[in-house]
Formats: C-alpha cells, sequence, structure tokens
C-alpha cells in the first residue's frame, strides 16, 4: 500500500493489532527499525532497560499479571543471549510473551559477521516455538502464527528472529494490517471436559472419604479461583497449591491450607499426605511439587487444557481429563449435585481436624520480634508487613529464601502473588515490580528481595526510578547467597564456599540511582515505613539486616513431620 513501510514498521504494526502494549529491551543497531518506528506508533510503549534479562522478565511479569503477551527485545549475539534466563523463566512458569531478536543482515547470517550467533537454536528449547524470518512477505503470517502458539493451550513465549536487511527495508506489497486481529477473539478459549470423563470423575470423588484438590500454576492462569473454590465448598474437599500455584485462591478461605513444595509446611504436606484421591487441577507434578517425583501419591484425576501434561509422571495411577479448570470444575459441580450434601457431611470431622491444625501452625509462627533494634527474622518480616500491606498488595518474592518465607503471607485476593519457580531465576523480582506498575500506578506492589537477587538486577533501579510507580522493595539482607549457604552448613558440617559477601548499604545504593532509600533495623520501624511507602506512590527500598540465624531450611513451621511423630 505505501513502498516507504518497512519491515519494521510491520513489526509494530503486527504487534499493536495483536494486542501487544509494551516493548522491553535495550537497543542495538540491528533493533532501530522496530524501535524507530514505535515512535510514531500510538498504542505501543518501548521500556528500555539497563540489562535484557530484566527486559525479559518484564514481560514475563507482564504475562502472568494480565494473561497477555508484551514483547523483549535484544540486538544480536550477546544481546539475544542476555535475554535467556528471563526468557527461560517465562518458559517453565507459562507466561505468555513475544521475544525479539534482531539478527545481521539475511545473507550474511551464520557467517563470520559481527556478533553472529545462532538466535533460533540458541532460544528454542525455551521458549514454545521459534523461526528466523528472513523475508517481508513471511513477517505477517510468521508473527500471526506466534500469537496463536503463545497463547493457545497452556500459555508461554514464542521467538521470531529478524534479519536485519529484512526489517530495514521497505516491504513492496504491504499487507493490510486490522486494528484488532481476529485471532486475538478466540485464541484464548479452553475446552469443557468430556461427558463421559466427567462421569467417571464425578463417580470417584464422591466414592473418596478424603479427596483433595492440588492446584497448580494453572489454576492462575485460568483464573479459576471462584470456580475451583465452589466446588471445594459443595463437597468438603480441602485445597493446597503447588509452590507455582500460590495466588491462584486465598489462603484465607477456610478450606485453603497452604503449599505443598520440597519446602512446603507441615499443614500442607498433612494434607496431601491424608488423601486418598488427589484432583490436580492444572498441576504438571513436577520435580519441585514432588520431592523430585518422591511424593507416594494416590489415586490421581489430571486437569489440564494440554494433553501432553497429563500422565507425564504417576501415569499408573493417573486419570485424565483435557479441560479448562474453570469449566471443568463448574460441570462437575452440577455431575455431582445428587450426591454433594452426604459427600460433604462425611468429610466434615476430617476438614474440622485440619483446620484447628492449621490454627495451631499459624500460630507457631507469630512475630516474635524480642530485639528494639539489629538483625531481623525474615519470618517476622513477611508476617508484620503483611499487616501494614493493603489487601490488594501485590507481593513479589524473588527466587531463593524470599520465596520460602512468603509461605507466610496471606493471600487475601486471587493475582496479588507472582514469584519465579520452575526455572528460579535470580534478579525477576525487581523488573517485575517495574512492569506492575506500568500496568497499574496506582496499585501497591511489595518485593521482597534478597541481596543476592538485588545484586544481579541491581541496574534496573534506575529503571524503576524513571517509570517510578507504587513500589516498595524490601532487601532481605543476610550478605550472601543465604538459600545456598543454609543448605551448605546444613548438608556439609557448616563448611560454606562462594556464598558470603562484604556488607553493603542498599539504601545509599538506591538513592545513589534515584530511588528513596535507607537501612532500616527494628520492625517497628520496617512497618511504619513500609506502610507509609505503599500509601505514598513513589517508589522506595528499605534494606532490612537479617539474623542469620534463622533457617528456612530448618524452621519449625516448614519443617515436616515424619509418621509418628507428635
Amino acid at each position: 500500500m505505501t513502498e516507504n513501510k518497512t519491515g519494521g514498521q510491520l513489526v509494530v504494526d503486527m504487534l499493536r493489532s495483536l494486542g501487544i502494549e509494551y516493548v522491553f529491551g535495550v537497543v542495538g543497531g540491528q533493533t532501530l527499525a522496530i524501535t524507530d518506528a514505535i515512535i510514531d506508533t500510538p498504542g505501543i510503549e518501548f521500556v528500555h532497560t539497563r540489562h535484557e534479562n530484566a527486559a525479559a522478565v518484564m514481560m514475563d511479569a507482564y504475562g502472568r499479571l494480565t494473561g497477555r503477551p508484551a514483547a523483549c527485545i535484544s540486538t544480536t549475539g550477546p544481546g539475544a543471549t542476555n535475554l535467556i534466563t528471563g526468557v527461560g523463566g517465562a518458559y517453565r512458569d507459562s507466561s505468555p510473551g513475544f521475544v525479539l531478536t534482531c539478527n545481521n543482515n539475511g545473507e550474511n547470517i551464520h557467517k563470520d559477521d559481527a556478533q553472529n550467533a545462532d538466535h533460533v537454536e540458541l532460544i528454542k528449547p525455551l521458549v514454545k516455538w521459534s523461526r528466523l524470518v528472513a523475508h517481508a512477505s513471511s513477517l505477517k503470517q510468521a508473527m500471526e502464527e506466534a500469537y496463536v502458539n503463545a497463547m493457545a493451550g497452556n500459555p508461554g513465549p514464542v521467538h521470531l528472529d529478524f534479519a536485519r536487511d529484512m526489517i530495514e527495508g521497505p516491504v513492496a506489497d504491504y499487507p493490510a494490517v486490522p486494528e484488532v486481529h481476529p485471532s486475538r477473539s478466540w485464541v484464548g478459549e479452553r475446552p469443557s471436559p468430556n461427558p463421559v470423563a466427567l462421569a467417571r470423575v464425578a463417580e470417584r470423588v464422591l466414592a473418596a472419604e478424603r479427596p483433595v484438590i492440588w492446584l497448580g500454576n494453572g489454576g492462575n492462569r485460568a483464573r479459576a479461583a471462584d470456580d475451583v473454590l465452589a466446588l471445594a465448598e459443595a463437597l468438603n474437599i480441602p485445597v493446597v497449591t503447588t509452590f507455582n500455584g500460590i495466588g491462584s485462591v486465598p489462603t484465607t478461605h477456610p478450606l485453603v491450607f497452604g503449599a505443598v513444595s520440597r519446602m512446603g509446611t507441615r499443614i500442607s504436606s498433612r494434607v496431601i499426605g491424608d488423601a486418598d484421591l488427589v484432583l490436580a487441577l492444572g498441576n504438571s507434578l513436577n520435580a519441585v511439587s514432588t520431592t523430585r517425583w518422591k511424593r507416594v501419591l494416590p489415586e490421581v484425576v489430571q486437569v489440564d487444557v494440554d494433553p501432553a501434561m497429563i500422565g507425564r509422571y504417576y501415569s499408573e495411577v493417573t486419570d485424565g481429563v483435557v479441560a479448562d479448570l474453570g469449566a471443568f470444575s463448574r460441570d462437575l459441580l452440577t455431575a455431582v449435585a445428587g450426591g454433594a450434601a452426604d459427600a460433604r457431611r462425611s468429610r466434615g470431622e476430617w476438614i474440622e481436624s485440619l483446620q484447628r491444625a492449621r490454627t495451631e501452625w499459624w500460630a507457631s509462627s507469630e512475630v516474635r520480634d524480642e530485639s528494639p533494634e539489629g538483625t531481623l527474622s525474615p519470618a517476622d518480616i513477611v508476617r508484620a508487613l503483611r499487616e501494614v500491606s493493603p489487601d490488594d498488595t501485590l507481593l513479589i518474592p524473588d527466587a531463593g529464601n524470599p520465596g520460602v518465607w512468603s509461605f507466610l503471607w496471606e493471600v487475601t485476593q486471587t493475582n496479588t502473588y507472582i514469584k519465579p519457580v520452575g526455572f528460579g531465576n535470580m534478579g525477576f523480582a525487581l523488573p517485575s515490580a517495574i512492569a506492575a506498575a506500568l500496568i497499574d500506578p496506582e496499585r501497591p506492589v511489595l518485593a521482597l528481595i534478597g541481596d543476592g537477587s538485588l545484586g544481579m538486577s541491581l541496574g534496573e533501579l534506575e529503571t524503576l526510578a524513571r517509570v517510578r510507580g507504587n513500589v516498595c522493595i524490601v532487601v532481605l539482607n543476610d550478605s550472601s547467597y543465604g538459600n545456598i549457604r543454609q543448605e551448605q552448613e546444613l548438608h556439609f558440617d557448616g563448611r560454606t564456599i562462594g556464598v558470603d559477601f562484604d556488607p553493603i548499604d542498599f539504601g545509599m545504593v538506591a538513592r545513589g540511582m534515584g530511588v528513596a532509600g535507607e537501612v532500616v533495623t527494628t520492625l517497628d520501624a520496617l512497618t511504619e515505613k513500609v506502610g507509609a511507602a505503599l500509601r505514598g506512590g513513589r517508589p522506595a527500598v528499605f534494606d532490612v539486616p537479617l539474623d542469620r540465624s534463622a533457617n528456612a531450611w530448618t524452621y519449625p513451621a516448614f519443617v515436616v513431620q515424619q509418621a509418628g511423630e507428635e
């Protein structure tokens, strides 16, 4: 239609048509035809970061929080390789996104050109779909196919690698690009359960004495909390989540008993241990959840939108249903209506005993700060901060110990918790908080970041200062890679290597990068300052020295009692 329009402009037009509002990244010579086109294109914004990994994490967080893809972009070679860790996090935790890399001229790809790298081969293992686009005639179709792959079934990131001359050159027959692409209307639809499979499951659920719903990350992606909890309430079924399923249901609901993982809690482990039937909903039964498949499970009904996920593990005891979690829960509730009252009544005593045990467990982690000043307990920090944080606060724990201590955070609303689990990539929380601030600048965001993870993402404090938003960062500072140091102390007779750092004043560092910051050494001061920061609407960093004797691996509320123990 206009021969002066370039391939880069077509990329941007397609991104906007597919509903992509943000492109995160670091510019380079090869990217300029795309980033320049963004300047004059309304409805899409480029946000530059200090490191490409942060751009990929921001893409990931945007996908988790909205269910829609954002994009990250890099130049060739080291730019593309810097994206990979964040992309892997999105892939392992089923977060949709567009990964855009810009290569050298088509005739020089795979030759000894500057910063040459085979981006497709590098990134392909950590995305759902990847391809090189070297011809403008293939560009529109490639982006359409990428979008369908990103959003269909279990979502995830997809990768497009663009030849430089293709995006810089004019497109001879510039295609019509719809304002709203038709794929957006249907690609998110999910299947309802097969009636025969549903009848089979209904019979088993009614017959079971102690069925348990084990809700995975699919609960977050499906936004199915209301339907799952309605099913649980009708049949008196307790609900536990995977580590990756935290946030999919409120932990304050009387039938929700926390997360089961390799570092779960006494009460959640008891619930799954009592079960004679497990409804694994959106739960892949992966290593993190099952202690590398050592956990013994009874009969399992596994429900997932992706048939290939069903029966990958525990196949000998697994029956499968291909369905959306919300549709499955609604339809199963209808199918069991005739026997629901008897089933609910028969499980009442068991549920009451679990609820009493949960009350005792929760009391075991009460705030016990007895020191007026000095190092603080991370357990006390998490529970005390919950008290001063608004209900809709988005909690973002980084990898390692912050995520484990977040077992003590009460989730009162769904979609208020995100964390890297499947890839466990450090440096997640700060870029994710920036993405959250872009989505909703008014929403309170609390990021719990270990000093080790902050060291890997420190440059993004400047990005936070530039983007702004209602973001409070609490640095759990033990001057070490704390989770690994504690594991060494536990399993290697107290010997440690490669885990300790010299002290850093992250409050001073934050101020130097344009964000208010200070060191806080009392729990009262911390709660007062965090509460004020979350009401103030401006970024702040609070560096909190930790009591290094508080070990997440041996914390009593997290240690699972063995059979026969009191």
